[in-house]
């Protein structure tokens, strides 16, 4: 299930992509059947062993091109381990919520897509997120490590990416079947297995033959109601091809000892 589209994100074969916050892998498994370069980028170690064991199955069954590369990377996205301009496209999905510090992740990201690259960044759309906050406190889970520490009001990551540096060409809305899932499993407690609730196990099996054949009827469904309850906002910006950024050098940060502490996690296979 994808949330971030490669088509607005304009992804070539043969450019280097990160996947920052890519948890189980599936923005990047994505990229590499487009014929893209990914680093996969996560804290969870866990995370990082399953992405590296499905590109290995990827590329011994045939689905990967010649030369596609896969690397994972244990990293910081406020202290990116990565040289100022690495690449060509970055996904971060559903990351910035979790980050205290949005601004200071912005300022990586931007720092290391090269001029004329686009990030998409993909954030709980607002009024569905409302609800779910609503409905459970163990859904955002405010004092768990990694739990959902704001919503976005309208117009608020976009304005912070501007801010950053970014020149804002698309956004839309996703997920909008997923909402009242998500709203079921918030009512009946977000951290009870599925099986536990009925209504939550057969909408569960609705979403799962919904990825899986993607009918013509849901897909009209998810095109109507995508608007005004998609569960997921994606916005894409541009970095300019000339104008410099709030970053120092690269030269100036190795020599101030600051790439060298964000290298100290970096992890590749």
């Amino acid at each position: 299930m994808l949330t971030a589209d490669y088509g607005r994100l304009g992804l070539a074969a043969g450019e280097t992509v990160l996947d920052l916050g890519c948890g189980f892998g599936r923005h990047a498994y994505e990229a590499l059947r487009r014929g893209g370069h990914v680093i996969a980028c996560d804290l969870g170690l866990e995370e990082l062993q399953k992405v590296r064991s499905i590109g290995n199955l990827m590329r011994s069954e045939g689905e990967l091109a010649d030369g596609v590369v896969l690397e994972t990377t244990n990293g910081d996205a406020t202290m990116l381990p990565f040289a100022d301009a690495s690449f060509d496209r970055i996904i971060a999905s559903e990351v910035m919520e979790h980050i205290d510090d949005d601004e200071g992740a912005l300022a990586e990201l931007v720092r290391v897509l090269r001029p004329g690259g686009v990030l998409a960044v993909t954030i709980p759309a607002r009024l569905p997120e409302r609800i779910c906050w609503a409905l459970s406190e163990d859904y955002h889970a405010p004092n768990q490590p990694g739990g959902h520490v704001r919503i976005y009001g309208n117009g608020e990551l976009q304005h912070r990416m501007a801010a950053a540096g970014l020149e804002l060409v698309d956004e839309h809305r996703v997920h909008a079947l997923h909402s009242p899932y998500w709203w079921l499993r918030c009512a009946v407690g977000p951290n009870r297995p599925i099986e536990e609730s009925r209504a939550v196990s057969l909408y569960h099996r609705l979403l799962t033959w919904d990825i899986v054949k993607a009918p013509r009827t849901t897909r009209a469904v998810e095109r109507l109601f995508a608007p005004i309850v998609g569960k997921s906002l994606v916005v894409y910006g541009r970095r300019a091809a000339t104008a410099a950024t709030g970053s120092p050098p690269l030269s100036a940060r190795r020599a101030s000892g600051e790439v060298d502490r964000r290298e100290h996690n970096h992890v590749t296979t």
